[in-house]
């Protein structure tokens, strides 16, 4: 029986330096690559939707285009009009990026502003995905539209997986950003932190606080990732530490977490327990932080 993914979020327009002062462009955003990997990991009988804001113009008609050739659903894509999608602008400077965003008026900023399209939406998958960026982006009002669906969807026995990854440039002030992000969490059955970013915005003094608190908030697995310290798995009272697997080279960090999540979830959803899950997660990234840019070809990826 065919089973389906709904992973929330924003895509964008990436340009990237091509050298001699010319730009290239590719299409990223962080639920948008983990839809990715969660594609490239699934079987043809698993379903995997992106649900996102379009509008109306060529750049996302080439956007719609680029998932649906991935083999990512597009069917609950909202059009928006006189809306275009989000842009970034990677420089490079002495080996180092930096990013310049332009989205204040993204179509994805819209994308839960329909209360019956979007729970038309979730009420078809079995996995919801979403993170702190989702959140991040919407309205206070169409981010607690989404935390309400979110939650209705939980308590009707679908999984609700969420990363926090949290963007202090993305919202107004600090209180409202953790508070959001620990409104998500309690909206969740599975969270994804990484260490340094809870280490930095909630003052955790260690992986096990981060797994407390989360806990606390009601998560049923907690998967802490922590960089090439490896990653923490949790659940009840077990956790299990699962180690990072060295690169073979080191080139571009982009989609490392996004990559995990999606090896992760595939894996789950299929069956394996948290660690086996976290240890396919743990070798797609390793081979994704090999390559340049946020997404390569599913070929690439371990089996």
């Amino acid at each position: 029986m065919a089973r389906r993914i709904l992973s929330i979020g924003e895509c964008m327009v990436e340009l990237s330096q091509a050298g001699q002062g010319l730009l290239r462009k590719g299409f990223a955003g962080d639920t948008f690559n983990t839809a990715w990997y969660l594609r490239a990991a699934l079987p043809d009988d698993w379903q995997v939707d992106y649900l996102t804001g379009l509008g109306d113009d060529p750049l996302s008609d080439e956007m719609q285009a680029f998932m649906e050739k991935a083999g990512i659903g597009t069917g609950f894509i909202r059009r928006i009009a006189g809306r275009t999608p989000g842009l970034y602008l990677i420089t490079l400077k002495d080996g180092e990026r930096t990013f310049s965003y332009w989205r204040d008026s993204a179509a994805a900023r819209l994308l839960a502003d329909d209360g019956d399209h979007l729970r038309a939406a979730i009420e078809s998958a079995d996995l919801l995905y979403f993170s702190g960026i989702t959140l991040a982006i919407l309205s206070p009002i169409a981010c607690d539209t989404l935390l309400a669906e979110l939650r209705r969807a939980r308590a009707s026995g679908k999984t609700v997986a969420f990363d926090p990854n949290i963007r202090p440039r993305l919202w107004a002030d600090k209180v409202r950003m953790l508070d959001t992000i620990s409104d998500g969490a309690r909206a969740a059955s599975i969270v994804l932190p990484s260490f340094d970013d809870e280490a930095q915005h909630f003052g955790d003094v260690n992986v096990a606080a981060t797994i407390e608190r989360y806990q606390a908030l009601g998560a049923e697995k907690v998967v802490v990732k922590n960089g090439a310290q490896g990653a923490t798995v949790a659940e009840g009272g077990q956790t299990i530490f699962v180690p990072a697997v060295p690169p073979e080279r080191l080139v571009d960090t982009t989609s490392a977490g996004d990559s995990f999540n999606g090896g992760f979830l595939a894996r789950l959803m299929q069956g394996a327990t948290l660690a086996e899950a976290a240890a396919h997660g743990a070798a797609v990234a390793s081979v994704v932080i090999g390559h340049h840019g946020a997404l390569i070809e599913p070929a690439l990826l371990p089996e």
